[in-house]
């Protein structure tokens, strides 16, 4: 199987949260939803450093601590895989608890704006359309 040439990851570098636990909780969660399946390659060091545009070191700290984590395997010759004895088969209950967190933080948020309530649903509905077409 082919490396993933482009991982849908997206890095916010303003966000707060250290760009390495950024990459490893969205390989954890493509793997959760069974868009990277046991086996699939990854994209080399040197390739997701450049087209994230971070240092490598950023990168392979990521990908070691996801091979700690038992998430990844390294292949001789092949660079970094999803590791077999991933469960990919999580409910959409368990899914959903997965991003409660992230969407609580912008329920606060909205609120704190005094963003009215059809106005964040609207937004989420068009973010999710977008991300579809």
């Amino acid at each position: 199987m082919s490396p993933k040439s482009s991982l849908i990851l997206q890095i916010q570098p303003s966000s707060g949260i250290p760009i390495y636990k950024q990459i490893i909780d969205q390989i954890n969660r493509l793997v959760i939803s069974g868009f990277l399946k046991p086996g699939d390659e990854l994209p080399s060091v040197r390739q997701a450093a450049g087209e994230l545009e971070v240092n490598p070191m950023t990168i392979s700290k990521a990908y070691s601590m996801l091979e700690a984590a038992g998430v990844l395997e390294r292949m001789r010759g092949k660079g970094m895989i999803i590791a077999s004895d991933q469960d990919t088969s999580k409910s959409i209950r368990e899914r959903l608890e997965i991003i409660r967190p992230i969407l609580n933080e912008a329920v606060t948020q909205a609120e704190q704006l005094a963003i009215p309530k059809n106005t964040i649903i609207k937004l989420l509905s068009d973010l999710l359309e977008d991300k579809n077409e």
